[in-house]
């Protein structure tokens, strides 16, 4: 896959994403939008530290730190994203097991319907 691709794809995720928290009054959809908004973020990471060709940031006796860093993919931002899925799992989970308890209060996920959320 091409590296351009990848950026593509990712900031039309992005897009998607904020669109979908920016233009949606239902809670549900508003946590699709985020999670999609999150996934286009780890993809663009993803996609900085990806390189044509590259091989694995393995440095030993047949490889030397000049021919690693010329050819190695970069490892930070794959560290990055690992931990960014993790933590956006429990933000998701956080914000379904609200949208529940919202639902069981209100019988509605209408942001319009909750009236805790007016001034």
């Amino acid at each position: 896959m091409n590296g351009q691709l990848l950026f593509v794809l990712a900031f039309s995720l992005m897009a998607l994403g904020l669109w979908g928290l920016l233009s949606r009054r239902n809670v549900f959809r508003i946590i699709i939008g985020f999670s999609l908004l999150d996934t286009g973020i780890h993809m663009f990471l993803v996609a900085i530290g990806w390189r044509e060709g590259g091989t694995a940031p393995i440095v030993d006796a047949q490889a030397t730190i000049a021919q690693v860093s010329a050819t190695a993919v970069d490892p930070i931002p794959s560290a990055l994203v690992l931990t960014a899925i993790v933590i956006g799992l429990a933000v998701t989970a956080l914000m379904l097991s609200f949208a529940v308890r919202m639902y069981g209060k209100n019988r509605s996920l209408q942001i319009e319907k909750n009236k805790e959320l007016k001034w």
